[in-house]
């Protein structure tokens, strides 16, 4: 048995979950990310007295780690630190594109052979992405890619690849390959704490250290 409280302020939607072995209980979600910050504590507070949960009883606390909004990221990273720092428990670290890729797995077949392509808008013609099979096993590993129109082109030869997220929409402009498919999935509560769950079951080498771990930029900002 395991209670783990999820916290994501990764991208545009900001969600906190309290799940029971990877389940959810209950959620909250927030969709103007300028109020993340505020959301956040409050939401945490809401969920676990209509759960009739303690934060004292909970196992571990999971934050979604990056990529994603700078700001955001490091709402939910200090977030998730100072209550594993203040009530001793681990923390785990979730990928957000690993976690879309989750999503796009319950909201369809698994088992169709369809490659999975979480897209994340970086600005400009930039997405954060990576590519995933239906088990989750990574084909590319997360970067932060500059599009064009040969983008993929060897694994889209190659295999159907679902393209989704914020960042899809600029590459739906770009490609025209018939392996291409694009979709909406919505990142709900559910991925995340699938994939916690999962982490925290697999012992404690999994666990993040609160005073080195660091949001996964994947590229550093620039102010200018």
């Amino acid at each position: 048995m395991s209670l783990i409280l999820n916290i994501d302020t990764a991208t545009e939607i900001a969600q906190v979950s309290i799940a029971r072995d990877g389940v959810v209980l209950k959620d909250a979600v927030n969709k103007d990310a300028k109020e993340h910050a505020a959301f956040v504590q409050p939401a945490i507070k809401s969920i676990m007295a209509i759960a009739g949960i303690s934060l004292a009883e909970i196992d571990a606390i999971a934050v979604m780690a990056g990529p994603g909004s700078y700001t955001g990221l490091r709402v939910g990273m200090a977030s998730a630190k100072g209550l594993c720092y203040a009530l001793n428990k681990p923390l785990l670290a979730i990928n957000t594109l690993e976690s879309m890729a989750m999503a796009a797995v319950l909201a369809d077949d698994p088992g169709k052979k369809k490659l999975l392509c979480p897209m994340i808008d970086a600005r400009r013609s930039e997405v954060f992405t990576a590519i995933y099979d239906q088990s989750l096993n990574i084909l590319l590993q997360p970067e932060a890619l500059i599009l064009d129109e040969n983008s993929y082109a060897t694994l889209l030869n190659e295999n159907p690849i679902v393209f989704f997220g914020s960042g899809s929409d600029k590459w739906k402009t770009l490609c025209k390959h018939p392996n291409a498919e694009f979709q909406c999935v919505n990142i709900d509560s559910a991925a995340m704490a699938g994939l916690a769950f999962k982490k925290y079951s697999a012992g404690d080498r999994h666990f993040s250290d609160p005073a080195y771990l660091e949001p996964l930029y994947i590229k550093e900002f620039y102010s200018k």
